[in-house]
């Protein structure tokens, strides 16, 4: 094979910007051949922009056409999971967008799926390839920030009604399974856990239709505790503006602060736990060095990154920057602040996925879910 053939299931949003760069052939060794899609409206519309590309209502016959190599899943969250399954028992390499699924139950048997296949499976983890938090990911396996004591983050993602109303799916249990954690904070939970790793139990407060009209949670405020006793809280809300998006890491050894794209390392000279044993003088600190830490400018490639990637992984073998098995990592995060809330109780991580699941059917059976959309694509060029 010297070219992958790329189907895109689902052309909503971001489905569309995927087979926009796709179709402009912005990723080397890769073409777009077939899109799927069950809104006729969608559909016809993608047919006319790429009047190359093969048309699918249904993604068996997609998948069986021997059209594609590659499947890009951009539907709603639930069909994540069945959809991928379905790609890789047939043989076709499979890339999904975020999340990974709704429930980790859900996610487990996908993730059993891509091992059995022995195909490339990714994750649209585009956030991997911003430089800040790779460098940040260095700084702690590196072992510059020492032990992990603490990390904060607090991430907005303002958004007005009328995003909500967009779509009859959006913001509801039986459509898209939750609300910011879901939807907005993937990135942030995948990236918190690839730099400090995954805690061990959570206790989360969330506050379902705040600050709009809708079902599902627009503001979180969850602690967490890991292994080795470190804590760390995660703040967000779709209902703040102005945004702040600042992650703090904090180790035996300094600190280090992501904001505005930038990473500040306070570097002390002696680790805290050595000064605190050896310091005499009662009062006191350990001198601290106040230093930005150099970076590639900008965001990164992003979601053309992860695709060129995927299709590298196809063609070359190369190492996958987020293997779609990851996806469980963040969702098991996602999943134990809900639960939380729901029990009003501390929640283990990993999460009690049976337990999980029937705590989310009983609020998928009063979803306000919605069939019918108003048929909007929005544009997401400012969205992560």
């Amino acid at each position: 094979m010297d070219k992958v053939r790329f189907g895109i299931v689902g052309v909503g949003n971001m489905g569309s910007a995927h087979l926009q760069y796709l179709a402009n052939r912005e990723i080397s060794g890769a073409e777009i051949t077939a899109v799927c899609d069950v809104n006729d409206r969608r559909l016809k519309m993608a047919g006319e922009r790429y009047p190359s590309v093969k048309l699918y209502s249904n993604i068996d016959a997609m998948l069986d056409s021997g059209e594609v190599d590659a499947v890009l899943i951009a539907t709603p969250h639930y069909d994540h999971p069945p959809i991928a399954i379905k790609a890789l028992e047939k043989g076709i390499h499979t890339l999904i967008e975020k999340p990974a699924g709704v429930y980790t139950k859900q996610v487990e048997q996908m993730n059993r799926a891509a091992e059995k296949s022995g195909l490339v499976f990714g994750i649209m983890y585009n956030q991997r390839t911003n430089p800040v938090y790779q460098k940040l990911r260095d700084l702690v396996l590196s072992g510059e920030l020492g032990e992990l004591k603490r990390t904060n983050w607090i991430i907005d993602w303002y958004r007005p009604q009328s995003y909500y109303d967009s779509g009859g799916w959006r913001a509801t249990w039986a459509g898209e399974g939750g609300g910011v954690l879901l939807n907005q904070d993937p990135h942030q939970l995948d990236l918190w856990q690839w730099t400090c790793g995954m805690p061990v139990r959570v206790r989360a407060f969330c506050k379902f239709g705040k600050y709009h009209n809708i079902e599902v949670e627009d503001e979180v405020t969850a602690y967490v505790e890991y292994e080795n006793g470190a804590t760390g809280v995660f703040v967000t809300s779709t209902g703040i503006t102005p945004e702040t998006n600042r992650l703090e890491v904090v180790g035996d050894k300094g600190k280090a602060v992501i904001e505005d794209n930038r990473i500040v390392f306070y570097r002390l000279r002696v680790p805290e736990r050595q000064f605190n044993r050896e310091y005499k003088g009662g009062f006191g600190s350990p001198e601290c060095w106040k230093c930005e830490i150099p970076v590639a400018p900008g965001p990164g490639g992003q979601h053309k990154e992860i695709t060129q990637n995927f299709t590298n992984a196809i063609l070359k073998g190369e190492k996958l920057l987020a293997p779609g098995v990851d996806g469980i990592n963040g969702l098991q995060i996602s999943n134990a602040m809900h639960l939380s809330a729901w029990l009003n109780d501390w929640v283990e991580i990993p999460v009690n996925a049976d337990l999980f699941y029937e705590e989310l059917k009983k609020r998928i059976e009063n979803s306000t879910f919605k069939k019918e959309t108003k048929d909007v694509i929005l544009d997401v060029s400012g969205t992560h």
